[in-house]
């Protein structure tokens, strides 16, 4: 046969650009889709179908099976909540040392401004002593149940790729948020509701934006879904006027039909999230308005939390994340960005904890006489925490400081009662048991049965995972 008869072309002269990379011996039209999937991709696409999300098994055998991350954006002050400083009371509104100033950046104030003492008393909780803020006595009934850290360190001063670190391992925007990275290591044990879920309350969404949830390089079946505590739980779920459920369900069923055909083709991992996202959006429509319908609790569970049916509330948002895990959601996750205290500390962080004390303490309450805590990890926290210097003209704001903050967990495998680390006399440095942020990833990812080092995704070129090249399991904190 002629090469002509080959090639499908008559005239030598016809042969063109597209014919050649999509056609030729040396397949470079293969070579660049094989680049672009991956060969891990499409080995997964291949495996699971059309359902990314079907359960999978970890490393080994898990003290939790979901997570809610409870994130306090705006970054609350350690030194007013978590961590007592008796001696930045004693020399409050003097220099701090000034060899303590060596190398430090501040976002906002000059270093060198005065020392600020605690706006608030502490005192001592349950068996285990622990030591926490009178703004926090919802908090201090649970004492028993939660792991507190003092000493977090993170790398970052601002907002933004502070809060991106907390929840992606990096500062740059488009890494896997953690969330997503527990759906892609586990997958989900609820059909009818999303793997991952997201809710926020507070003065404005989180400074990181939708990167905080995103799933980056990951398939995007494992970024998280935006859900609101009050009006329609997710945008654009409800049908068009004229389309009712058969229409509907028999246009859903074509479209599932020809994706297959293709993901069979070609093996691209985004086209199982598509049929995924199509056939999840279908079953939302009647999961939904049952899962965030809290009227049918009891009045005591929305005492316990003060939840309030159809308001949109920190609250509500912590009663939903009980009902989401029960559902069996993998992660759910709850920002409240109001804790940027630059000025008018003492008031706003008072308004805060009456917000969100009583609902968090609540969670852990009810997950524990409802069996579910043991299977869930807790984690409450911010970017950063903030500095003993004042800011503000009224002496009563702090700055961010990535140098110390804190923050607890419970429930999921974590030795409740412990408190972790110390910082110096004045809360600026960490001195003892030093937890940095991809130590704090490292940690949870192996109470969910992962060694962090093998959890990766290959990405141009290379294996990424969570902690990058970083982090240690904080032993000290596990059960």
């Amino acid at each position: 046969m002629s090469n002509q008869h080959r090639t499908g072309i008559t005239d030598p002269h016809e042969i063109s650009r597209r014919w050649f990379l999509a056609q030729c011996g040396v397949g470079l039209g293969s070579v660049a889709l094989g680049q672009l999937l991956g060969e891990a991709g499409l080995a997964a696409a291949r495996q699971q179908g059309s359902d990314p999300l079907a359960p999978k098994a970890p490393h080994y055998a898990p003290k939790a099976k979901n997570v809610i991350f409870l994130f306090m954006a705006g970054a609350p002050s350690h030194l007013e909540l978590l961590d007592y400083k008796p001696q930045l009371t004693r020399f409050d509104g003097t220099m701090p040392p000034a060899e303590l100033l060596e190398g430090y950046r501040a976002a906002f104030i000059d270093p060198h401004s005065t020392l600020l003492g605690p706006k608030f008393k502490y005192s001592r909780h349950g068996q285990s002593n622990a030591e926490i803020s009178e703004v926090l006595p919802h908090l201090g009934s649970v004492a028993d149940d939660i792991a507190i850290v003092k000493s977090m360190t993170t790398d970052a001063f601002n907002h933004a790729p502070g809060q991106i670190l907390m929840n992606t391992g990096s500062q740059q925007f488009g890494r896997p948020s953690l969330g997503s990275w527990v759906t892609y290591g586990l997958g989900s044990e609820s059909r009818d509701l999303p793997a991952f879920v997201v809710f926020s309350s507070g003065s404005k969404g989180p400074s990181g934006g939708n990167a905080c949830w995103g799933s980056g390089f990951l398939p995007t079946v494992h970024q998280g879904v935006t859900f609101r505590s009050a009006g329609e739980p997710v945008l654009y779920l409800s049908n068009p006027k004229g389309v009712d459920s058969g229409l509907q369900k028999a246009s859903l069923d074509a479209v599932r039909d020809l994706n297959r055909m293709r993901l069979q083709a070609i093996g691209d991992p985004e086209i199982a999230t598509r049929i995924n996202s199509f056939e999840m959006a279908f079953r939302m429509q009647s999961s939904v308005p049952d899962l965030m319908d809290i009227s049918t609790e009891p009045q005591s569970i929305l005492d316990l939390y003060g939840a309030q049916p159809g308001k949109s509330s920190y609250a509500n948002n912590c009663l939903l994340a009980r009902r989401l895990v029960e559902r069996g959601v993998r992660f759910v996750q709850l920002f409240h960005e109001s804790w940027d205290q630059h000025a008018d500390l003492t008031n706003r962080i008072q308004t805060n904890c009456k917000d969100t004390d009583r609902p968090s303490a609540a969670l852990l309450k009810d997950l524990k006489q409802r069996g579910l805590l043991d299977e869930t990890l807790v984690l409450w926290g911010g970017e950063f925490g903030r500095t003993p210097m004042v800011q503000g003209p009224e002496t009563d704001g702090r700055d961010h400081h990535p140098n110390a903050f804190a923050v607890w967990l419970a429930g999921g495998g974590i030795r409740p009662g412990t408190t972790l680390g110390e910082t110096d006399e004045l809360g600026f440095n960490v001195v003892k048991d030093k937890v940095h942020v991809h130590d704090l990833h490292a940690t949870i990812l192996h109470l969910l049965g992962f060694d962090h080092t093998r959890l990766t995704h290959r990405f141009q070129g290379r294996d990424f995972r969570l902690t990058d090249v970083h982090g240690n399991v904080v032993k000290q904190l596990l059960a």
